[in-house]
């Protein structure tokens, strides 16, 4: 008897860690997933080192194979990625790669960068409050597409992604529209921000591990940036 009470004990303990192991799963594949900006194409908006929610629920949710980035079918959206919308989606170069860019134009929009300033439906459009241009060169379309691009019809389906660092982006200038099997989800929130580490692991003076381990933990609070902390992504 008390070796059946105590597979049956086992019994509910497993089935409770699988039951919260798939509402995980199914939260992260779902609804929301978390990412981190590990470059500095979405400043000043987003900051390598911030930790963001995206939410996948939006746009319709891709279902992929397990383990791969192979899409089998995708859930039906609430609707599609408008202009101005900060999205999440497969690299058109490399779909096991995801990148972070700011929609600026839709399917059957014609887009036009012309010294740096964007032309949507030749109507011009202003860069978002933290966008910056931080490279005072202007360079030809026919050497780079950065400051002088298009006229560029988006094809149906398909959406214009831009960095707001636009000196310093590789976008849809580059690898031109993004079509919609590859969107991922939208920006929400700034969860957690650390300003990264420059220093390295390498500290002066510090000759042991514990010492070094010891000055990292010390060094780790003044990094956080508490002022980023839940911010609403726009």
């Amino acid at each position: 008897m008390k070796y059946a009470k105590q597979k049956s004990e086992l019994g509910q303990y497993l089935y409770s860690i699988l039951t919260v192991v798939g509402l995980f799963l199914v939260i992260r594949t779902g609804v929301v997933q978390a990412f981190y900006i590990p470059s500095s194409s979405m400043e000043d908006t987003l900051l390598v080192g911030d930790y963001l929610l995206a939410n996948k629920f939006i746009y319709g949710v891709p279902v992929d194979v397990p383990l791969t980035s192979i899409s089998l079918f995708r859930l039906p959206a609430f609707r599609e990625p408008h202009p101005g919308d900060i999205v999440i989606f497969r690299s058109p170069q490399d779909e096991g790669r995801d990148l972070i860019k700011r929609c600026v134009a839709i399917g059957g929009q014609k887009v036009e960068i012309v010294n740096k300033v964007l032309y949507v439906d030749g109507e011009l459009v202003q860069n978002p409050p933290l966008a910056k241009h931080a490279d005072r060169r202007y360079y030809p379309r026919e050497r780079n597409p950065r400051d002088n691009f298009g006229p560029y019809i988006v094809p149906e389906d398909h959406f214009f992604m831009m960095g707001d660092n636009r000196d310093n982006s590789s976008d849809s200038r580059y690898f031109r529209a993004v079509p919609k099997r590859l969107i991922k989800g939208k920006a929400m929130n700034i969860y957690w921000s650390w300003e990264p580490d420059t220093r390295g692991p390498y500290y002066s003076g510090l000759t042991s591990l514990p010492a070094v381990v010891a000055s990292f933990v010390w060094r780790l609070p003044s990094r956080v940036r508490y002022g980023r902390l839940g911010d609403v992504i726009y």
